[in-house]
């Protein structure tokens, strides 16, 4: 648990400086198991000292663990936003800009707002300063450099993705029922997951109904690969999965790999088109109607020649 949870607190540091502004703190981590450097006590303690030394009087301090900074929609980000809006803060201060916001659109929107409301921003790591024409400059040159480096991470991650997607390896710890993950971290086929797969398309295709599918197999206490019930959804997700005639795809990577083949193309097809049977009826009704419509404006134009 943190050092200072997740929830608002309103409390005061005091001091006989000239200038006094009320100071909400924000802290946030991507991870739980964020402990250090960039853990949320450490950047709290930081932006408190700040404002010791500013003699500035922390009114509140908002902390949001494990939350992503792609966006605003962040709980204790939004109450601090509360707070400003209420006009019971003069600055918000935290230990660094990627810790506030990542998206540069997001940022410009974040400060547009604070500024109507004649709230200031200050970073403990880097120079800003949003009440002068120079600290504006600088903070969106600073944002522009937090959102450059949020982008070059996900497009590293991206990369790191697409080579393990060429040597056929499972990007994560779950793989789907049927396989397991192997020391090398590719796929091999469970056996007895495999005839559970072919046993749940088949069961579809008598059925023609995943609910039904699902009573059945949780009727039998049979559970999914995390040891969950069956539902509509569960079943959809091994009907659809086409890695099981062979078709690997990861990050955007494609290809035909045998060795991952668990059942034969003809039952993973006739279940496709049981699954489609309805869109494609309703396709066809909609092509018969345009083209009867098409033949009754052809002969009416005809008729007035």
């Amino acid at each position: 648990m943190n050092e200072f949870p997740q929830q608002e607190r309103r409390v005061g540091v005091g001091g006989d400086g000239e200038e006094e502004l009320d100071v909400a703190i924000y802290a946030r981590t991507s991870s739980p198991s964020q402990r250090f450097g960039y853990s949320i006590g450490e950047q709290v303690t930081r932006c408190w000292e700040q404002c010791e030394r500013a003699n500035w009087e922390v009114r509140y301090v908002f902390c949001d663990e494990a939350e992503s900074g792609r966006d605003t929609e962040r709980p204790e980000f939004q109450q601090m936003l509360n707070r400003a809006e209420e006009g019971v803060i003069d600055v918000v201060i935290f230990w660094k800009l990627d810790r506030f916001c990542r998206s540069l659109s997001d940022l410009v929107r974040i400060e547009d707002q604070l500024s109507h409301w004649d709230v200031a921003l200050q970073s403990v790591t880097e120079y800003i300063d949003t009440t002068s024409p120079v600290g504006r400059f600088n903070f969106r040159n600073l944002a522009s450099a937090a959102e450059l480096e949020s982008d070059l991470t996900s497009q590293r991650t991206q990369m790191g993705m697409y080579g393990l997607a060429q040597d056929h390896k499972w990007p994560n710890e779950h793989p789907p029922i049927g396989y397991n993950k192997t020391e090398d971290e590719r796929l091999a086929v469970d056996e007895e997951e495999a005839e559970l797969v072919r046993e749940i398309f088949q069961s579809y295709l008598d059925e023609k109904s995943m609910p039904d599918v699902a009573v059945q197999l949780n009727r039998r206490g049979v559970t999914t690969k995390a040891g969950e019930e069956w539902s509509r959804q569960s079943v959809k997700k091994v009907l659809s999965n086409d890695l099981y005639v062979g078709e690997y795809e990861v990050a955007g990577y494609q290809e035909h790999v045998p060795e991952y083949r668990l059942m034969e193309d003809d039952l993973f097809e006739a279940v496709e088109e049981t699954r489609f049977r309805f869109q494609r009826a309703q396709t066809e009704m909609d092509e018969n109607r345009r083209e009867s419509k098409a033949k009754q404006v052809l002969t009416a134009y005809k008729e007035r020649g």
